[in-house]
């Protein structure tokens, strides 16, 4: 089957490279969702924390018990609020305080533009009684910016809301709560830092989305994807290759099917430019459910080693790219 390799050596230094804008370790909280952005929850995690790492992120409560074991706190994103004494949950609206289990420690997100989730501006004072109200333990108080990659002044328009909700909060008497805004393209850009905590994404698996108008932080991709040789056949000149045949061979040719196909979340997109392997050769002809063609009589190829790059053949990002991988593709520590 085909197998992704994931690199130690550059996730620590992509690690490194957010420890230095945030002046402490202590202060990274890895994002762990979605299998870990495809490159693996328990083996991404356990790397973190043999990194140091006392925080992550996760989508719901099942990636977070998988987890919690290895890390002081871990925050889930959305999910059914109960009591726990590791992990916390985010609220999104005034209706998940009210559902919201006694005791349990939550961590309240704020609208500050991006206008996806998180409760309004005008709501805090209304949220915070009710979270003292209901006997919730309030850990944290968060945002999300919606253009911190884009070279504009919107970043800093959510930043001076979420000011103004800081000053809500300590008014309100609560009490060692963490605030955390930053994502990856936000702690990049970012000239100093002085929060609780960074939620550090797509940064950590070696991904700089910003445009080159800003210092570039020089980051190391982490997963590396490979296929394996299932079967070799000579096609002769102007024999087709796969469904419909999209391909004609220009000349006697040696083909390989590879075990890589969109049923292990290799994408299928149709494209007039074949995509290019890590390797330089062209995919032939259509992408099947299990198998890719390759001029080649390699045992295994390299498919990607940079997601960002591969992703730019598919007009996607790298997100989309890692995220795709099938759970079920083996994951090799290297």
């Amino acid at each position: 089957m085909a197998t992704i390799t994931i690199n130690k050596e550059n996730f620590y230094y992509n690690l490194n490279q957010i420890a230095l804008k945030t002046g402490s370790v202590e202060k990274i909280a890895v994002v762990l969702k979605d299998n870990a952005y495809g490159h693996g929850l328990e083996l991404m995690a356990g790397l973190a924390h043999d990194f140091g790492i006392k925080h992550a992120v996760v989508k719901n409560i099942k990636e977070a018990q998988a987890i919690r074991y290895l890390f002081k706190t871990v925050l889930v994103l959305k999910d059914d609020i109960v009591a726990d004494e590791v992990i916390s949950f985010t609220i999104n609206t005034l209706s998940d305080i009210a559902n919201a289990q006694e005791g349990a420690r939550v961590e309240l997100k704020v609208d500050t533009g991006m206008h996806r989730n998180g409760i309004a501006l005008h709501e805090v004072e209304e949220a915070l009684s009710e979270i003292e109200e209901k006997g919730l333990n309030l850990v944290g108080v968060m945002t999300h910016f919606r253009a911190a990659d884009v070279l504009s002044s919107e970043l800093f328009w959510q930043k001076k809301n979420f000011e103004i909700v800081k000053k809500k909060v300590m008014v309100s008497g609560f009490k060692n709560v963490r605030f955390h805004s930053h994502n990856s393209a936000a702690i990049l850009r970012a000239k100093e830092f002085d929060e609780g905590l960074v939620r550090a994404g797509i940064a950590i698996y070696g991904y700089n989305e910003l445009p080159s108008s800003y210092d570039e932080v020089a980051l190391k991709p982490v997963l590396k994807l490979f296929a394996k040789k299932t079967a070799t056949r000579i096609l002769n000149k102007s024999q087709r290759v796969g469904y419909a045949g999209d391909f004609t061979a220009p000349k006697d040719m040696t083909v390989s099917t590879y075990d890589l196909g969109y049923g292990d979340g290799w994408t299928r997109t149709e494209n007039n430019n074949a995509y290019m392997t890590a390797e330089g050769l062209p995919i032939l002809g259509r992408v099947s459910m299990d198998f890719i063609s390759l001029e080649s009589e390699k045992k295994e190829v390299l498919i990607m080693d940079n997601a960002q790059e591969a992703a730019k053949h598919f007009g996607t990002i790298s997100y989309e790219m890692t995220t795709g991988l099938s759970k079920d593709i083996e994951r090799v520590v290297v």
